[in-house]
């Protein structure tokens, strides 16, 4: 019922920056916490970050915080990635997520999330 569409990938020198955006059609994302994961070939995929349902909160993966900020636009119904001073491994496939949520909680797992987006790859040069 929820539709996500990343864009924002390509290829970037280490410490450029990218700004991902996922744009939801189908349901409101007001009603749903994000997030945003990513993986690597022979790997899980793993948590990036996370916003609440009101954008009141966030969470982040230890290794990008600082560097990395998520945010959302319920207006435009798009929750955006802002990477900055990227690194080397950053490069994955980044990946959109929503769960339809009434808590107001970070969402930070990615078996409790009911939809995704197709992935977008972002590639860092060192």
């Amino acid at each position: 019922q929820v539709q996500l569409v990343e864009s924002g990938g390509g290829l970037v020198q280490a410490g450029g920056s990218l700004r991902l955006s996922c744009e939801a059609s189908g349901r409101t994302l007001s009603s749903c916490a994000m997030g945003w994961f990513r993986q690597v070939p022979g790997k899980e995929r793993e948590f990036v970050a996370a916003v609440t349902r009101s954008g009141g909160s966030e969470g982040y993966l230890d290794s990008v915080k600082g560097r990395f900020t998520i945010s959302r636009d319920n207006a435009k119904n798009t929750v955006y990635l802002q990477m900055n001073s990227l690194k080397a491994e950053d490069t994955a496939v980044y990946y959109c997520a929503a769960k339809i949520d009434w808590r107001d909680v970070v969402v930070r797992v990615a078996f409790d999330y009911d939809y995704w987006g197709q992935g977008t790859q972002v590639t860092v040069s060192s």
